[in-house]
């Protein structure tokens, strides 16, 4: 965006008439023709011409009387103007602020000026100055949706988060549906703020109609960052079923955050699938995460069937001792045996001890029922 948009400074014939309660000082007549005549060379183009033109009469005029300081802070305009069509927005902005500085030019004239100076400013670069040029400005006047938005920005160049986060609110009240720009920044400031929930709220809103897959990763994300791991699920679980996200990462990170949003049995059912279509590797760290996923959902048969496959391809003392102990808790005798002798068999020593306590519960459940 150019500097000149940033400036739409007021025609110099708008401010030779009288604003209410205001009269502006008389000027010659030949310094409203040169004023009016300087323009429109300024809107035909010729910017060098006019800016030099503008500061030798604004340098003449300097200490005059009250015409003449009037006269000198339209010429500071004109030639603020011929600077920002020039890319040169400092310069313009070191104009205004002289103009607007010039004893006996009205409140509410230097109040505009104030405005397009921090304006001048912010394109300039000169985040410090034109944030607290607006920030002084707001305080005073009902702002276009954009001033509040300059000033956030600026805010956020200078690292001043929570300041940023909160002239935030102002613009967002004014703003109810963000552009994609102003979305990025918003969520920026917030996350930086550390108000994450307000983050994730912004990116929930926008994300029904949205086809960007980091919108999608970034409001899960966000989710999960506030605590919320089954939001962050059903937000990846959304954009799955969308056609968002895709991929075999994405499809693993589903199922990751359902075995950590308190659904493990959703993420079971997608490791499953996932492995009979050949989708994700058979390999042993995928049976044994379905065998803890179907554990976690308290799903004995399945369970017990998954660990009892896992532990046949892994042949690792560590899975058949895990089958052993849950089908002992769950009542499966026989298999516990079995799987827990496999586990003693291959070195796991905490198995003799299972198989132990195993054999004096059933002897006192034998004595118990015979004493009966």
């Amino acid at each position: 965006m150019s500097p000149l948009r940033l400036l739409p400074l007021v025609a110099v014939g708008c401010l030779l008439g009288v604003s209410p309660g205001w009269a502006a000082p008389a000027l010659p007549a030949s310094f409203i023709d040169d004023l009016e005549g300087l323009q429109q060379r300024l809107e035909a183009g010729e910017v060098q011409a006019v800016g030099e033109r503008a500061m030798s009469q604004a340098e003449r005029l300097a200490g005059g009387n009250a015409a003449d300081r009037w006269a000198r802070a339209l010429y500071l305009q004109l030639a603020a103007g011929a600077a920002a069509r020039d890319d040169d927005p400092a310069t313009a902005a070191d104009y205004l602020r002289v103009a607007r500085e010039i004893r006996g030019v009205e409140p509410s004239q230097q109040d505009r000026w104030q405005r397009d100076e921090a304006r001048l400013r912010l394109a300039a670069g000169q985040a410090e100055r034109g944030a607290a040029l607006l920030a002084d400005w707001l305080t005073r006047h009902e702002a276009q949706p954009q001033d509040r938005w300059r000033l956030v920005r600026a805010l956020a160049e200078l690292g001043r988060w929570d300041a940023a986060a909160d002239r935030l609110e102002n613009a967002l009240a004014v703003t109810p549906e963000p552009n994609e720009t102003q979305r990025v920044l918003a969520t920026a400031v917030l996350r930086r703020a550390g108000r994450e929930a307000a983050a994730l709220a912004l990116l929930s809103d926008d994300l029904t109609g949205s086809r960007d897959p980091e919108r999608w990763r970034e409001a899960a994300a966000l989710a999960r960052r506030v605590g919320d791991a089954g939001l962050a699920a059903a937000i990846w679980e959304a954009g799955w079923r969308r056609d968002v996200l895709e991929g075999c990462d994405d499809l693993r990170h589903l199922i990751d955050l359902h075995l950590a949003g308190g659904t493990p049995a959703r993420a079971a059912e997608y490791l499953e699938d996932a492995l009979k279509a050949g989708y994700l590797e058979d390999s042993e760290a995928h049976r044994r995460l379905l065998a803890q996923a179907w554990e976690a959902a308290r799903d004995r048969d399945r369970a017990l069937s998954a660990w009892e496959v896992l532990a046949r391809r892994s042949r690792d003392g560590d899975d058949w001792l895990r089958l052993g102990q849950l089908a002992h808790a769950w009542g499966h005798r026989e298999l516990a045996e079995r799987a827990l002798n496999q586990a003693r068999e291959r070195g796991v020593a905490e198995a003799k001890r299972w198989l132990e306590a195993m054999v004096s519960t059933a002897t006192r459940k034998s004595s118990a029922v015979s004493v009966n």
